[in-house]
């Protein structure tokens, strides 16, 4: 966000004023489209473009400050500037992120507490963006309910950015009076420092890891040196003609609306995609300081803009935890909810305004003394991290007890081992009130198979083929375990067998990809086709049936459908594409053994054991299925000789019911994977049916 000044009633024109209500009026465009992307309306596909204008904007009026403060005096006073950005964004932040706190614990599921305690602390020490990038590369986060606070991650930006620049405009400062270098020039050659390199690592970035490069700072730098310049420029563009200069200013509001309607979410961002809300913000602010009312200040300048404008920051920092929260207290939000929403969000935003942002700031003992003013910002941010750390804390324990897992196991009535490992699950009185259960509810999204940790699933960004080893590289006898996260999740039990019976498991898998030729979509998102999952199924079955031969391939998946030559989503796609990479596994003479999908348990099963410990196994249970992907691997297995079916899931849904916990064991984690712990209990089973399967397929054990 921008650190704007005091807003006055807008002129008619832009000169002789330093105020400049065409660039409060793009402020108001900037709040306006993130708030309308964020209401779920349609329309402004790339309504999140708002935060790069933001971005553009606050380069342009902070060093058009401190740029007038070196011509003033020759240097600039850190600790003065510091606390102009205390005094104007701490009080207004802190407040929120009490209150942010307070609607953690009120509205969002417990399971997310210690995780957004986290980022509630991290966003008021405005570190925030780099704990955000480094969570969007967690492929195992996929029922992660979005950060309250995802939003400070531009605020972090721009606060390390003017760590950044005032440190190096003062070093810039000192070679000016040394050398008599002209001021301007000198910090036009400072910023493209910046600039160029950052961006040409945001177009590298975005390409090569887009999950990261959008939060991270580096990658954003450029966007406030591209505003940083225009300031800069000030006195050059105050010489073009005035028509010259209504041009390039209107041409750039177009560009900005161009930007708005024709991208989208599909767009990779931010990378050179950016370049057109920058470019279009740097040409409106440029071409208005020689427009005058010929330019958009005659829109941009009306006093409604201008109102939401000056209110911009506060608007930003409170629609989004008002989102989140709604969106969990209402089980999802329609587009007339979330308009209602942020447009509720326009009262505490005017009240932060002024009852607390403007009264402390412009409060004598707080503006006219620095000191005071950096006291305040400390304060303010000591608050917003003693908040994150109360709802840490409140997070910390599920109320469950543990498991001696090793006893148990010991017993058989560890998770599936009360259900026997016969050729049909035992008839068991299923625990209806257990108190103890592992893994911890809290914990559920990391009792993951520990070739997470080691590394071996491929990302989705890339083809490339990573294969892990476990067991003698030099033995003949070799599993290759493919595909998904569906087929990961086995891992545990294949282990168990594989070392059990001298075999070595080689596995090839990349998140959300079943190995699969057919074309299938990306992710979470319907719209986004995943190509690269076709580059590096080829290049598996390359591998497979080439030099990397197998004696058996196990794999599994998650995606029932694939997309036709029409565009639409048929099951025979998927179906055509399993029997084509099997049937050429089969031709190299190597067997495929496929794993049936798990059941969709329906909800999100440990948040719900959470919100409901005293009757979860009732209010959590889920209905029996085949698992979204269960019906096409089912049909392929049946076209192809060389392929075998092995169906657990009786002992996940005992008597076609998905209980939340069996044999004090918590059955699944994300979405309709189940836990670690409990697959290795299921390692009787699986390796009796792998056993049988490699017999009927004629492969010696």
């Amino acid at each position: 966000m921008t650190t704007a000044t005091a807003v006055p009633a807008a002129p008619a024109s832009t000169r002789g004023s330093g105020f400049r209500p065409d660039v409060e009026g793009l402020r108001a465009i900037a709040v306006g489209t993130v708030l309308w992307f964020h209401a779920g309306l349609g329309g402004l596909s790339g309504g999140f473009a708002g935060v790069d204008i933001f971005f553009v904007i606050s380069g342009f009026l902070i060093t058009g400050q401190l740029v007038r403060e070196v011509e003033r005096t020759g240097r600039i006073a850190l600790p003065r500037f510091y606390a102009r950005r205390a005094k104007r964004l701490f009080p207004a932040a802190a407040t929120v992120l009490v209150t942010t706190a307070v609607l953690t614990l009120l509205f969002l599921p417990k399971v997310a507490w210690r995780e957004f305690g986290g980022d509630i602390a991290a966003a008021a020490a405005y570190v925030v963006n780099w704990r955000l990038a480094a969570r969007s590369v967690d492929y195992l986060a996929e029922d992660s309910t979005a950060s309250p606070v995802q939003h400070f991650w531009s605020l972090a930006v721009e606060e390390q950015y003017y760590i950044i620049w005032p440190v190096l405009l003062l070093a810039l400062a000192g070679l000016i009076r040394a050398r008599r270098w002209p001021v301007r020039t000198v910090m036009a050659a400072g910023l493209s420092a910046i600039v160029i390199p950052s961006l040409a690592w945001s177009i590298y970035l975005t390409q090569a890891d887009p999950a990261r490069a959008y939060f991270v700072t580096t990658t954003r730098l450029w966007e406030l040196g591209i505003g940083a310049l225009v300031a800069v420029g000030a006195t050059l563009w105050t010489r073009l003609a005035p028509p010259l200069g209504a041009a390039i200013a209107w041409g750039g509001l177009v560009l900005i609306g161009g930007g708005l309607f024709l991208q989208d979410t599909g767009t990779a961002w931010p990378g050179a995609a950016a370049l057109v809300p920058v470019l279009g913000t740097a040409a409106v602010i440029l071409g208005g300081y020689s427009a005058g009312d010929r330019g958009p200040v005659r829109v941009l300048g009306l006093a409604p803009l201008v109102w939401v404008g000056a209110l911009s920051y506060s608007l930003y920092l409170w629609h989004w935890p008002l989102v989140v929260a709604a969106t969990s207290a209402w089980n999802g939000l329609s587009a007339w909810q979330g308009t209602a929403v942020v447009l509720a969000s326009i009262i505490p935003a005017w009240l932060t305004h002024k009852l607390i942002e403007n009264p402390l700031r412009f409060h004598p003992r707080v503006a006219d003394h620095t000191r005071n003013a950096l006291l305040l910002g400390l304060i303010c941010s000591l608050i917003g991290v003693a908040s994150g750390y109360a709802v840490l804390r409140a997070g910390a324990g599920s109320g469950f007890a543990s498991v001696d897992i090793a006893t148990s196991r010991a017993e058989g009535t560890l998770g599936a081992g009360i259900l026997g490992s016969g050729a049909e699950p035992a008839s068991v009185e299923i625990d209806m009130s257990p108190a103890a259960m592992t893994p911890d509810p809290l914990r559920a999204t990391q009792d993951v198979p520990s070739l997470y940790a080691d590394g071996c699933q491929t990302e989705q960004t890339t083809a490339e083929v990573f294969s892990c080893t476990d067991g003698d590289p030099t033995n003949p006898k070799v599993l290759a375990l493919v595909g998904d996260s569906k087929a990961a999740q086995w891992y545990p039990a294949l282990q168990t067998w594989a070392r059990a019976n001298g075999w070595t498991i080689k596995t090839y898998l990349k998140s959300s990809c079943p190995w699969n030729p057919a074309l299938i979509y990306g992710g979470q998102d319907p719209s986004k086709k995943y190509t690269i999952c076709q580059e590096w199924g080829q290049r598996v079955e390359r591998a497979l049936t080439g030099t990397q031969i197998p004696t058996i391939i196990v794999t599994s998946g998650i995606r029932g459908t694939a997309f036709a030559p029409d565009g639409t989503e048929q099951e025979s796609v998927m179906v055509d594409g399993y029997v084509d990479y099997w049937q050429r596994a089969g031709a190299a003479g190597v067997p495929v053994v496929v794993l049936m999908d798990t059941p969709q348990p329906g909800r999100i099963v440990y948040e719900c054991v959470l919100d409901h410990p005293d009757d979860f196994m009732t209010r959590c249970k889920g209905d029996w299925n085949d698992g979204s992907g269960g019906a096409a691997l089912r049909a392929a297995v049946t076209q192809v000789p060389t392929a075998r079916l092995i169906d657990l899931n009786p002992w996940i849904c005992p008597e076609r019911q998905c209980w939340p916990v069996i044999g004090e064991v918590l059955v699944w984690r994300q979405g309709s994977h189940i836990t670690a712990t409990y697959t290795s209990s299921l390692a009787p089973v699986l390796g009796r049916q792998l056993d049988a399967a490699l017999a009927e397929l004629g492969v010696a054990r």
